[in-house]
């Protein structure tokens, strides 16, 4: 699956990144503005009736989108110099905090929608409260768990692509396209698909070498 991710060309990552969730809005748009001219007195209930689809689509977008981010901060390991180290376990335990939380909240939302939808009633002031009040601190754990794996996967591609220790000034551009990714996917993956490329050319190289001898 890694090694998918890794050769995939730029704009199937962007249509399924990017596309998906654009068209969708542009569905759920169009569903409630369709549902607001179609009556006076649009139900609330039936304006909205899209949203139940949010889970799946967010749970698609997403596991594309980590999909990618794992494939260059795992699969290209094995293109980082041997003098340089990288903290892979750290980045898998701050990689996941934001994958569960974002994916825990598409479902929760999700589940709003459905619930309203099924019983027609709204949720409770103080249950909405609570919840509040969880996923505050949860939302600042996983956006330092987000920056933090911008940081990895662009360090270890830039690692790759010079063959040597980097800071930050050196691969500042990757974490901004990444963060971007609509336009560093453009850039970024590319980049990628020729050191995979230049991986396999080298190793046939070393195999005909062989035969040859």
């Amino acid at each position: 699956m890694i090694e998918r991710f890794l050769k995939a060309k730029h704009w199937q990552l962007f249509t399924l990144i990017f596309g998906i969730p654009f068209f969708f809005q542009i569905l759920m748009m169009i569903e409630v503005f369709s549902n607001i001219n179609s009556e006076a007195n649009p139900d609330p209930i039936e304006v909205f009736s899209m949203f139940k689809f949010f889970p799946i689509i967010m749970i698609l977008v997403m596991a594309v989108f980590f999909g990618w981010f794992w494939s260059i901060a795992i699969g290209l390991q094995k293109k980082v110099p041997e003098n340089v180290t990288m903290k892979t376990k750290k980045f898998k335990i701050f990689f996941f905090i934001p994958l569960v939380y974002i994916l825990a909240i598409s479902l929760f939302i999700g589940g709003i929608f459905s619930g309203i939808m099924q019983n027609e009633t709204e949720p409770i002031g103080g249950l909405t409260n609570g919840i509040v009040g969880i996923i505050l601190p949860l939302h600042l754990l996983s956006m330092f768990g987000m920056f933090y794996s911008l940081y990895f996967v662009a360090k270890t591609f830039k690692t790759v692509e010079l063959q040597k220790e980097v800071n930050f000034s050196e691969f500042a551009g990757e974490f901004f396209m990444l963060w971007f990714y609509f336009i560093g996917i453009w850039i970024i993956q590319p980049k990628i698909n020729k050191m995979v490329s230049n991986k396999n050319t080298t190793a046939q190289q070393s195999i005909n070498g062989v035969k040859t001898i």
